[in-house]
């Protein structure tokens, strides 16, 4: 493609990103296509010769868009807010244009530069101490893996440079809660911990795997649980791993955006005595998937970890720059913080810090109507943007009950005019609303509230 051809398409492919989130409202919120439906309506096989762009955008209104559940329309309230303000899109799409690949500082160093300074902006917003340092990473997935690779080797006196924990004599565990991120369970598996993540009086099991002869490594404290936003005690956890010499880490990969906001931050009280924590700019804040900060305390620990140092890669420079390919798993590296350098830029932090209050707001009112609603419960208390359901008729209860709630939650959702996602809480089933889409306002949340009711009836 020309460059000429570039800039017009190019103009088409933004007017036509804008179409696209003005028009929003309109569509129906989850994808209404059958299984297979996309794929049987493509090619088997790669074209041979070049196609137009004009047929490239008609594909894509005609099979992609409808193949999409909407996460910026106004009814969605499922999973999480997963936020693409246009100021971040822009952002990523000159990541993506500029094609700069952080190999190392010499290789682009703007981008190490102000990954450095955007990293620095959000800590400050966060209100963290100076003592933590950030970097980019994909998301909080490959974060906690990070961590927990790192409490490893904290734990092992570097194992890795030793044959690895086959080596090392002592099963390791890890201690997190109930509620925590499946992504934690998967981290721990793939750091070689096996599946021994103790929910049940912290201590007493640190103790007791001590007497067994096993070696505790890890503590991972959540801050905004999946499926009700519970916050564990990172104060408390903070004092027990330094008692027994443990890694602490906190994934508040959804909850860190709300700890922009003051009136937030005792979720997380304590959280200086953290070795590492890991939140998700693409989710509530706004940024452009994907973009997750991971602070650690001491840089130095991380670098040993995940550090290689290739000849060919090897710079004159590189005792005087941060190599952040030193940060993380990968070695090639997106130029990310544009996407968030130019969130912080164009809306400013007084607009987002209004933005998830307003949330907020919608969140408490919510809650408040289901809790005056006759057979209506909230479930949990509603610590941020999360509204845990059930509809409870009087003469439903175990699996019946079960099958109304999932009942109704799939008739709202096939419905086209909002999409929740169904949970499980003390093992029976629940309706979450994440309220937090970039464009729904209190009267969004008051048609889900109606939508809602009315599907109950129908069941």
């Amino acid at each position: 493609m020309s460059p000429e051809d570039f800039r017009r398409h190019g103009h088409e492919l933004i007017d036509r990103i804008a179409d696209y989130r003005a028009g929003l409202a309109a569509r129906p919120v989850m994808s209404q296509v059958k299984p297979g439906a996309i794929r049987a309506a493509l090619p088997k096989q790669a074209p041979e010769t070049p196609e137009p762009f004009e047929a490239i955008f008609a594909d894509l209104d005609a099979l992609i868009l409808p193949g999409l559940s909407h996460f910026n329309h106004p009814g969605f309230f499922g999973y999480f807010p997963a936020n693409s303000e246009l100021s971040s899109v822009l952002g990523d799409y000159l990541s993506t244009g500029l094609g700069a690949l952080g190999l190392s500082w010499q290789a682009a160093p703007a981008l190490t530069e102000l990954e450095e300074v955007v990293a620095d902006w959000t800590r400050q917003l966060l209100g963290l101490p100076e003592s933590f340092s950030g970097v980019i990473q994909d998301t909080a997935s490959n974060s906690t893996l990070i961590a927990l690779i790192c409490a490893r080797e904290k734990a092992t006196d570097f194992s890795l440079a030793r044959g690895g924990l086959a080596g090392f004599g002592k099963p390791l565990t890890v201690y997190g809660s109930a509620h925590a991120n499946s992504s934690v369970d998967k981290a721990a598996l793939l750091a070689g911990y096996g599946r021994d993540i103790r929910p049940e009086a912290l201590e007493a099991a640190i103790r007791a795997d001590l007497d067994a002869g096993a070696k505790p490594a890890a503590i991972v404290a959540t801050v905004g649980t999946t499926a009700v936003t519970a916050a564990d005690p990172v104060g408390a956890l903070a004092d027990i791993a330094r008692a027994y010499g443990l890694w602490l880490h906190v994934d508040a990969a959804m909850a860190g955006s709300a700890m922009i906001l003051p009136e937030c931050r005792s979720m997380w009280h304590g959280i200086e005595g953290a070795d590492s924590l890991v939140f998700n700019p693409h989710k509530w804040l706004g940024a452009a998937f994907d973009c997750s900060l991971y602070y650690v305390r001491d840089p130095q620990h991380l670098m040993r970890v995940m550090g290689m140092n290739p000849s060919y890669l090897q710079t004159k420079v590189d005792g005087e720059v941060t190599t952040y390919r030193d940060w993380g798993l990968t070695l090639g590296r997106r130029f990310r913080a544009l996407k968030l350098w130019c969130l912080l830029r164009a809306e400013g932090a007084e607009a987002l810090r209004a933005r998830l209050r307003r949330d907020l707001d919608n969140a408490r009112w919510l809650g408040l109507q289901a809790e005056r609603e006759p057979g209506w419960r909230v479930l949990a208390p509603v610590n941020l943007q999360t509204v845990c359901l059930r509809h409870e008729p009087p003469d439903l209860e175990g699996e019946a009950l079960d099958r109304h709630t999932l009942d109704w939650a799939d008739r709202l959702n096939g419905s086209g005019r909002a999409y929740v996602t169904p949970g499980v809480l003390d093992g029976r089933w629940m309706v979450r609303v994440s309220i937090g889409a970039l464009a729904t306002e209190r009267a969004d949340v008051e048609a889900f509230w109606a939508h809602a009711r009315e599907a109950v009836t129908r069941t």
